[in-house]
C-alpha cells in the first residue's frame, strides 16, 4: 500500500473499491456530479446512492471496514428499514476525515429508482476515473428537493450551472413532470425564468 496521503479522488475510488467488492450498485450525486455537469465547487464530502440487498448488508460493512470506515451491519439494516426519514449512513474514513453520505434505495422510492436507471457512466479523468454518476435532469430534480429543505442557495447554483453548460441537451419533459409530481413545479419555473439563456 502506498505511503502517499489519501487524497479527495482516492477516498472516491476507495469507496467505490468497497461498494464493488461488496457486489454493491451506486450512483454519485451532490457536488461530484455538479462538477461533471455545471462547474466545480469546492467540497470534502461526496454523496452515493446505493442499492444494498439484504444479502449484501454484512459483506459491504465488512469491505468498508478494510479500508478504514466503520459502519457496521447492524446500522445499515437499520437504515435499509427506515421509512420515515431519508437520512444518510456516514461513511467516515479513520486517518483522513474525509466522508462518504450513502443515501440507500429503498423500495417504493420512485424517484430514487427512476435515478438509479438513468444513471450514467462517466470518465471523471485519470484521478477518478469512470464512475456512475446522476443523470443531470435527476441531479436537478433533487437540487430542486434538497433548496426546497433548505434554503441552500449553493443547489440553485448548481442547477444555473448546470442549466448554463447543458441547455437544450436537457430532458426538460422529464424534469418537468418530476418536479410537479414532488411539488416543485413553481420553483423550477421561476429558476428557469431567472436563468437567461433559458428564455
Amino acid at each position: 500500500m502506498s505511503d502517499k496521503p489519501l487524497d479527495y479522488a482516492g477516498f472516491i475510488q476507495l469507496v467505490i473499491e468497497a461498494l464493488e467488492a461488496a457486489q454493491v450498485d451506486y450512483l454519485i450525486g451532490g457536488a461530484v456530479a455538479a462538477w461533471a455537469w455545471g462547474e466545480p465547487r469546492a467540497t470534502q464530502d461526496v454523496d452515493f446512492v446505493v442499492h444494498v440487498p439484504v444479502d449484501s448488508i454484512n459483506r459491504l460493512a465488512q469491505e468498508l471496514a478494510r479500508r478504514d470506515m466503520l459502519v457496521p451491519a447492524e446500522i445499515i439494516l437499520d437504515a435499509l428499514l427506515e421509512t420515515r426519514a431519508d437520512h444518510p449512513l456516514s461513511a467516515i474514513h479513520m486517518f483522513s476525515g474525509y466522508k462518504a453520505d450513502l443515501y440507500l434505495l429503498r423500495k417504493g422510492d420512485a424517484l430514487r429508482e427512476s435515478a438509479f436507471q438513468r444513471r450514467v457512466l462517466v470518465d471523471l479523468g485519470p484521478e477518478i476515473g469512470k464512475v456512475y454518476l446522476h443523470s443531470p435532469e435527476d441531479l436537478i430534480l433533487y437540487k430542486l428537493l434538497y433548496y426546497s429543505l433548505s434554503q441552500q442557495t449553493k443547489h440553485l447554483r448548481d442547477i444555473t450551472a448546470i442549466v448554463l453548460s447543458l441547455g437544450e441537451m436537457l430532458d426538460l419533459r422529464y424534469i418537468q413532470e418530476w418536479a410537479e409530481r414532488k411539488g416543485l413545479l413553481t420553483l423550477w419555473r421561476e429558476l428557469l425564468r431567472s436563468i437567461p439563456k433559458t428564455q
